[in-house]
């Protein structure tokens, strides 16, 4: 089943893992969408803000993504291209280690686990490997983050899906609405609007 168009705007409350609040504005675009967000939250004691801005094609994979983030006295900004095929600039320079990814997945942020479930439109009991260009939250340094969905039967008329990135030992349950965004995502945040 399609996904409808995304909302004009979406907010998670980040809990457990982190406290803060997510605010993002979705913009169609001649050949895609547009995302401008911002988390600001406390994690382990330390405060810090990110603002992104996503651009991402009509098929769902990410085109740029520009990140700013503070913490403290440190800012930072990242500019992360790609040709859409899987291969990706970093400030400029290429970054073969990203080779392959389509999505950029953002620490800060509960709205990109959006990306693959939309581009990958996977039928109940399919699976898929979806790694991504992970940005941190704190210091906005880039790596590869291997992660896999694997859709589960619907819930309510919405979708679910088992998510898991070993890299942290990290599995769970994500539900998302009927515009493919994430309504719940345990230990991290919940939609509140």
């Amino acid at each position: 089943m399609p996904y409808l168009p995304p909302p004009p705007s979406g907010a998670w409350a980040h809990q457990v893992a982190r406290s803060g609040f997510e605010v993002v504005l979705f913009e169609p675009t001649d050949d895609g969408h547009q995302f401008a967000g911002c988390t600001t939250a406390v994690e382990d004691g330390c405060a810090w803000i990110v603002d992104y801005e996503i651009h991402i094609d009509a098929a769902w994979r990410t085109r740029s993504a520009r990140v700013a983030g503070r913490s403290g006295a440190r800012s930072r900004t990242v500019l992360l291209e790609t040709d859409g095929g899987g291969r990706w600039h970093v400030d400029g320079r290429a970054t073969p280690h990203l080779d392959g990814c389509l999505d950029v997945d953002l620490e800060s942020s509960a709205m990109t686990n959006a990306l693959p479930v939309h581009r990958l439109n996977l039928a109940t009991g399919e699976r898929a490997q979806a790694p991504a260009a992970y940005v941190r939250a704190l210091d906005l340094s880039v790596e590869r983050l291997e992660q896999q969905y694997v859709r589960m039967s619907d819930q309510d008329g919405y979708q679910r899906y088992h998510y898991s990135a070993p890299a942290f030992d990290f599995s769970c349950r994500l539900l998302y609405d009927e515009a493919g965004l994430v309504l719940d995502y345990p230990g991290i945040a919940v939609r509140a609007a």
